[in-house]
């Protein structure tokens, strides 16, 4: 019974924090001054009667609180609304855009783990001052230098500077800074606590067996530091989500984060409101799914 209760703990308490993302965010782009209306009519020169008929038929005259009851009853049944700016389904947008935010997200996870455990374990093994220094490095280049700071030098550099990159649409570079950015943020952590698994018993049964030091490192010492690799895991999925987005406009990818900028230039509620509900669902099941396979590896959280 302690085991489940451990489980459901952290999925309610991740509910409540995604519904209170969402309320927040309504009330606060209710309350923004001028709404799509105000938008379209200093585009269009929309005459003052038709503003508010168009108010009146959007449901923007209602209450706020009858306006906020009505979008999450829709949503529930799968309805995000149109576009008040294009007219299309904003289901259709996410799932045109959202697939592009994963790849991204995906790709820098993948590299930024790989770039942390391939240095951690090979300082691990070798003990070499030159890897540690490439870890420090690491490590200060992701506290000193933002992700954005970094996307705007490497356009400068590599797109128009040398030209090896397009400007608009490029998935390399911002993998790169993301997944070095990622990299350095768990990198020392998973590298201090290797050197403390290295002086495990069973590790040391392991070298005087005369097993090669890249099969200690990957097969012995690694292991006991599943736990902080989780933990680690689930700091940078949470901060790649918000990397990701920053990428995107940078970069002029075709994600949610360009999806949203967009919307809230043009007072798109409905687009606004499904894509921070989408963002914030996504971060809730991450660390939902970080925290318990964290409780179920290691039993001092349950």
């Amino acid at each position: 019974m302690r085991r489940v209760l451990s489980i459901l703990w952290p999925i309610l308490g991740g509910l409540v924090q995604a519904a209170c993302i969402v309320a927040l965010t309504f009330f606060l782009c209710r309350v923004m001054p001028g709404d799509v209306v105000d938008v379209l009519g200093l585009e269009g020169g929309l005459p003052d009667e038709q503003q508010v008929e168009m108010r009146r038929q959007l449901g923007l005259d209602q209450p706020l609180i009858v306006q906020f009851v009505t979008w999450v009853g829709n949503a529930f049944a799968g309805d995000f609304g149109h576009s008040l700016r294009f007219d299309q389904p904003v289901a259709d947008m996410l799932a045109t855009a959202l697939p592009e935010t994963l790849k991204l997200a995906g790709l820098s996870f993948a590299f930024g783990m790989g770039l942390a455990l391939l240095l951690a374990v090979a300082a691990t093994a070798f003990r070499s001052r030159l890897l540690d220094g490439i870890i420090d490095t690491v490590n200060i280049w992701s506290i000193a230098v933002p992700t954005f700071c970094a996307g705007f030098a490497g356009i400068l550099v590599f797109s128009i500077w040398l030209g090896w990159l397009p400007v608009i649409g490029s998935l390399l570079l911002p993998v790169f800074i993301i997944g070095l950015d990622n990299a350095g943020q768990i990198v020392k952590s998973l590298r201090e606590e290797l050197k403390e698994a290295v002086m495990l018993p069973h590790v040391r049964t392991a070298r005087a067996k005369g097993l090669s030091r890249w099969r200690i490192a990957a097969a012995h010492v690694l292991p006991a530091a599943v736990p902080i690799m989780l933990a680690l895991s689930g700091l940078v999925l949470g901060g790649l989500v918000a990397g990701s987005l920053t990428m995107e406009v940078l970069f002029g990818l075709p994600g949610i984060g360009s999806l949203t900028l967009n919307a809230i230039h043009g007072r798109d509620y409905p687009v606004i409101l499904a894509a921070v509900t989408v963002i914030a669902l996504v971060l809730v099941l991450i660390n939902i799914v970080i925290d318990i396979l964290h409780r179920l590896i290691d039993p001092r959280r349950s």
